[in-house]
């Protein structure tokens, strides 16, 4: 393939990609630790699983909602700060006010009361760490026009961003601690401030550091006031629209789909595969093996993983990188059959390099592959610039696939005869829980790979559109 050396002027310095990355780490950090606080929704404050599953499944309609609005906003949004670095600093400190907020409960105040506090704080959370979210996604878009460059960005980012899932297991361990608090629901209280500090204190970094492109260049803006509500709401529709008509960008969408959300849908069954295989339901014994095997995983895409992918980018190309990377997570999952051994725990960690090719080169390939489908809706379309809708819609999508996936995962539990409340299971029900382990992501993952077999955007058309661009409007 063509290999192009990346211009002065296209790299991020390493100050722009460490504040970047450190909004990725945020990104990832408020869901990982909303994740595992949420266990004690019923355990410690004493909400019905009913009524937890609404907790859980409302805000994410919500969420789901406001993504493409907010990605339109900052879009077309014109100030003296930019388009998307205000809306990252208060998104920021929004969503880490809020987080702490959303978890003072008390298991001594009613269901009820519990109920609507944590219902109507959700709402307010997600709102602000949308206005966060939203225009971060689109900021790295725009960051650089380089093919390559934008690969080496979503890679530092990804590999900033799993320091938070190195960190995430480890607050189960935390919370449990009688040497650290009286009771589960003092950890929660407090451990939530301390992730919401962070959060606020990472997350105005890519405001202040990195920069944008120039707006003076970003021409047809829609005009965002009140008074233009409806006219705005049209234009939103108009251009999602456009953005459904774009081949790539929907095999991007697909894959991750897959990709993702087979993931998602057996992500809880190593813990029980490990509690219950391994260790015949005593979880005493069981230990902290299970927030050792996510702990190393991240390790793993960090450091091994992340390396890995950037370099076969630049050799291979995304496209081929992608089908690399993907095609080695499925021999991961195959490898779990021999790695779940009885009586020796350590061969838990043997699938792990390879597992780890699935969602380390799924999301920082993808994210570099949508900047360039950016510039292909530029060409196409024309100006605005469409970066934070792009965003918002694609992880819009992994949102939206995510929670089907819960809803599948607990469906298989269902089918294979999995039973939540009971000590030990069944040598059939464990049989099934480890193939369906295996088999399920590694079929959504061959799916993937026929999706973007055909995936037609590569170096040589990138870089023939970013040259057209500039020959249209200068660069930016």
């Amino acid at each position: 393939m063509l290999q192009t050396n990346t211009q002065t002027k296209d790299r991020v310095s390493l100050i722009q990609k460490a504040a970047f990355g450190s909004g990725h780490l945020v990104n990832n950090l408020l869901p990982g630790s909303l994740g595992v606080f949420s266990f004690f929704l019923l355990t410690t404050f004493g909400i019905d699983p009913f009524l937890a599953g609404l907790l859980g499944g409302i805000p994410r309609i919500y969420d789901a909602l406001i993504d493409p609005i907010m990605g339109y906003i900052s879009d077309n949004t014109t100030s003296k700060w930019g388009r998307r670095r205000p809306y990252i600093f208060i998104g920021a400190i929004l969503s880490g006010i809020l987080f702490a907020i959303l978890w003072q409960l008390y298991p001594e105040n009613s269901q009820t009361y519990n109920f609507w506090y944590f219902l109507c704080f959700s709402i307010l959370f997600l709102t602000g760490n949308t206005i966060f979210a939203a225009p971060l996604i689109g900021l790295g878009y725009e960051m650089t026009f380089d093919y390559n460059e934008r690969t080496r960005l979503m890679a530092f980012s990804q590999t900033v961003s799993q320091f938070a899932w190195m960190l995430v297991p480890w607050l189960w361990v935390m919370i449990a601690s009688p040497e650290l608090f009286s009771n589960q629901g003092e950890g929660v209280r407090h451990l939530s401030i301390v992730v919401g500090a962070i959060c606020m204190i990472l997350g105005i970094m890519p405001a202040i550091f990195c920069k944008e492109i120039d707006q003076e260049a970003i021409k047809n803006k829609d005009d965002i006031q009140w008074k233009n509500l409806w006219s705005n709401l049209k234009n939103l529709f108009l251009s999602m629209k456009l953005i459904s008509k774009n081949k790539p960008f929907m095999k991007l969408c697909a894959a991750t789909f897959l990709v993702f959300n087979g993931f998602q849908m057996v992500a809880s069954f190593s813990f029980f595969i490990i509690l219950f295989y391994l260790y015949n339901g005593n979880i005493e014994q069981a230990g902290n093996w299970p927030a050792w095997f996510s702990t190393i995983s991240a390790v793993a895409t960090a450091f091994l993983v992340i390396p890995i992918i950037t370099w076969m980018s630049n050799k291979l190309g995304k496209r081929k990188a992608f089908i690399v990377s993907t095609f080695l997570s499925i021999i991961g999952y195959i490898l779990k059959w021999w790695g779940f051994s009885p009586g020796n725990p350590w061969m838990m960690f043997l699938p792990i390099p390879f597992l780890s090719f699935g969602l380390g080169g799924l999301f920082t390939l993808m994210m570099s592959m949508t900047a360039d489908v950016c510039d292909l809706d530029e060409l196409i379309n024309g100006m605005p610039r469409k970066e934070g809708t792009y965003g918002a819609i694609y992880w819009w999508m992994v949102k939206l696939g995510q929670g089907l996936a819960l809803v599948l995962g607990g469906l298989v539990l269902k089918y294979i005869g999995f039973q939540g409340g009971a000590s030990t299971q069944t040598a059939e029900t464990i049989k099934n829980l480890r193939l369906a382990d295996i088999v399920i992501p590694s079929l959504t993952a061959f799916l993937a790979i026929i999706v973007m077999w055909n995936y037609d955007l590569s170096e040589e058309k990138a870089d023939a559109i970013k040259a057209e661009l500039i020959k249209r409007r200068g660069a930016l």
